[in-house]
């Protein structure tokens, strides 16, 4: 990333399923990319979307589920692969943990390539959840 770059960051802006896609896959993050319509229902029914653009390129993306009140789900933490190491990840993690509060927890999946990420941004490893995974 060039040094003078201005990376804006955006709250619930909107974004398109192939815009998704492509971060999706600019990152690396295994995510359903082929497949607009699951990609629309993960925008639509997201509570909390936050956005890393440069220019009208988006580079980076939170996406999370959440009451507001007790507990967060972070389903998607992704940033384009040649925009990575410049901090974005860390301020979309910021700005969603401004955004839900003190009182929230924080939970998430990692991808087993980000397993030593999440530790270095303050999280703690967990070894009391249970899952029943997806299907498709």
């Amino acid at each position: 990333m060039d040094p003078l770059t201005v990376i804006e960051y955006k709250y619930n802006e909107k974004i398109t399923p192939e815009q998704l896609s492509q971060v999706f896959l600019a990152s690396k993050l295994i995510r359903p990319t082929d497949d607009y319509p699951r990609l629309q229902k993960m925008i639509n029914h997201a509570d909390i979307l936050f956005t890393a653009w440069n220019g009208d390129q988006l580079v980076g993306v939170a996406r999370a589920v959440t009451d507001f009140s007790y507990c967060c789900y972070l389903s998607d933490l992704a940033v384009d692969k040649s925009y990575q190491k410049e901090g974005i990840g860390k301020t979309l993690l910021q700005l969603l943990k401004e955004r839900i509060g003190e009182e929230v927890a924080l939970i998430l999946l990692a991808a087993p390539d980000a397993m030593s990420y999440y530790p270095h941004v303050g999280f703690e490893n967990i070894d009391n959840g249970f899952r029943i995974a997806r299907k498709k």
